[in-house]
């Protein structure tokens, strides 16, 4: 709720602090006290549109400073928007305080708990705190946007607004993954003959990984082929001939052999080393021998080692991928074919999903739709019951539950709810903004207020004569039925009405006050708070007008016992 208001140098009020109370708080005074500059004042704080000529002193010398502290519980609707700003929320056990400054050129400064934040912010917070009703004043309830969250919160609706929202949510998720697998099933399809060619080419050929490095090493060695055959002649030669390493070592194992009856054990570790040695021999000369023979096996090797490494590397440029990538490419191809292969069954999987998330939503939707239906119709009920009191007996208020076209479904499900009434008989319903006067229009939204305290999301309400044009027992009517807010919320009432100021818990009395000085004069507005008996001085005066008599006090006083009581 509204804690204080704080105001510097706005119009005709120089300094003002004021500390409001809970319940139903009533602000009296004589026509042009100074009362809407209150409400003006408390709009800046809130995020309104600056008016220079607000400024104490006009737009020339003058500077003009609003703040609004108030006291909300930990998971008000304020702190979310505020964090959602980037801005730290007041701690726990903290008041939040809205300040605005406006320059003497209208250039204005906004702060959330002395963080700056601009008008818009100020906006946003100020929604979730206060909402002012009047005959001129802007309110949620005449905007044909907020009926439908109205009916929820009267209906008690959210937990099926939530399974709506999921299912909405959900619905949308499969038909973005449908649409997303259909574009890749065109994107595969329109690629499919050449992806079925590409692979048909490359399994012919068959590209092995590493195959260009060995066809190049072959191919170096098959174009020196005469000149690797006279070395490995050359070497056999030195390995088998009259003087090469095997007859050497032969014959010296055959002389140590010789001589191992009087050597003893001697010998045994050189005939060892020459075994060993005979045996790696042999096996240089068949490796030299393979070497040889792969020379002479394929006489037209080269040219074939030659055609398949030309052959691997143009397959490699028309695919634009390296020579050792093409087996990563053929196994690239077989999975994109297999995936086209597969996409008809993955698409049916993805339509029926679709589908199914579509009934969940229009069973939710559905569900939804009966019982906004339901609420609506005991909010009628609620409101019409109020407006015969409040001197609206003619009227008739309706909410109107009209399907969507499915195009126009949404997250809050596949109706729209619009508040219409008329205030005669025989004059067709129509939105309440544009068939209510001023007068009727702020008593329908008292009406609708009453019904719809208990699911009311904004903490302090604001009426700015919501009373002006009626009296006698309406005024009473009205009042009552203010009270009853003021049991809910905090409800501030700008009122001339008697009756109405007599059942405020809490009541001020704007006026203005002349000064005179060295300048000459000024005329300034204060704000008193008033006691009992001055309260009943002030209800005279709005009784009997400028000359209070015994009889308006008596009058007076009867009225404050009668409603206290």
């Amino acid at each position: 709720m509204l804690l204080t208001l704080s105001i510097r140098n706005v119009v005709l009020i120089e300094r003002l602090d004021l500390t409001f109370k809970s319940g139903l708080c009533v602000l009296t005074g004589e026509t042009g006290a100074g009362k809407s500059i209150l409400l003006d004042a408390l709009g800046l704080a809130l995020g309104a549109r600056v008016d220079p000529a607000l400024i104490r002193g006009g737009p020339v010398d003058g500077a003009a400073a609003v703040s609004a502290a108030f006291e909300i519980p930990p998971d008000h609707d304020a702190i979310s928007v505020i964090e959602d700003h980037g801005l730290a929320p007041p701690g726990a056990g903290e008041p939040l305080i809205l300040r605005r400054t406006v320059a003497a050129d209208g250039r204005s400064r906004g702060f959330v708990n002395e963080q700056p934040a601009n008008a818009q912010l100020l906006r946003s917070v100020g929604q979730t705190l206060v909402e002012i009703v009047g005959q001129f004043a802007s309110h949620d309830l005449a905007e044909k946007a907020n009926h439908r969250s109205v009916l929820d919160r009267f209906g008690g609706l959210e937990v099926e607004r939530g399974r709506v929202s999921d299912a909405w949510d959900a619905w949308r998720a499969a038909e973005r993954a449908l649409a997303e697998a259909l574009a890749r099933a065109e994107a595969a399809a329109r690629e499919e003959e050449s992806l079925r060619h590409a692979m048909e080419e490359l399994d012919t050929f068959g590209p092995q990984e590493g195959e260009e490095d060995s066809l190049a090493t072959a191919r170096h060695r098959l174009r020196h082929a005469e000149r690797l055959g006279e070395t490995l002649a050359e070497a056999l030669s030195e390995v088998v001939g009259a003087k090469g390493v095997e007859s050497g070592l032969a014959r010296a194992h055959r002389v140590l052999a010789r001589r191992t009856d009087i050597a003893g054990r001697m010998f045994d570790d050189a005939l060892e080393a020459l075994d060993r040695a005979a045996a790696e021999a042999a096996e240089a000369r068949a490796a030299i021998e393979r070497c040889v023979g792969e020379l002479q096996a394929d006489p037209g090797r080269l040219d074939s080692v030659e055609e398949r490494l030309f052959a691997l590397r143009v397959l490699a440029r028309k695919h634009g991928v390296a020579p050792d990538a093409l087996p990563k490419l053929r196994d690239e191809t077989a999975r994109k074919l297999a995936a086209i292969e597969k996409a008809e069954s993955s698409l049916a999987d993805l339509r029926a999903r679709t589908e199914r998330a579509r009934s969940e939503y229009e069973s939710a939707a559905g569900a939804l739709s009966v019982a906004r239906g339901a609420a609506a119709e005991r909010l009628d009920a609620a409101v019409n019951a109020e407006l015969g009191p409040l001197r609206l007996g003619s009227a008739r208020f309706e909410t109107v539950v009209d399907p969507l076209d499915e195009r126009d479904w949404g997250p809050n499900g596949a109706e729209r709810a619009t508040f219409v009434a008329s205030t005669n008989p025989d004059t067709p319903a129509g939105p309440i903004s544009r068939i209510a006067s001023g007068g009727e229009l702020s008593r329908f939204m008292l009406a609708l207020k009453v019904v719809l305290a208990g699911a009311s999301p904004v903490p302090t309400l604001v009426f700015d004569e919501v009373d002006a044009g009626i009296g006698g027992a309406t005024s009473t009517a009205v009042g009552q039925r203010l009270r009853r807010l003021g049991d809910a919320l905090q409800v501030l009432v700008v009122t001339h009405s008697p009756q109405v100021a007599a059942l405020g818990g809490a009541h001020w009395r704007v006026r203005k006050r002349e000064t005179r000085d060295r300048g000459g004069r000024e005329t300034r507005t204060v704000v008193d708070e008033l006691d009992r008996d001055t309260r009943r001085e002030e209800i005279a005066r709005m009784l009997a007008g400028m000359s209070v008599t015994d009889e308006a006090r008596a009058a007076a006083e009867s009225l404050i016992a009668g409603e206290a009581s």
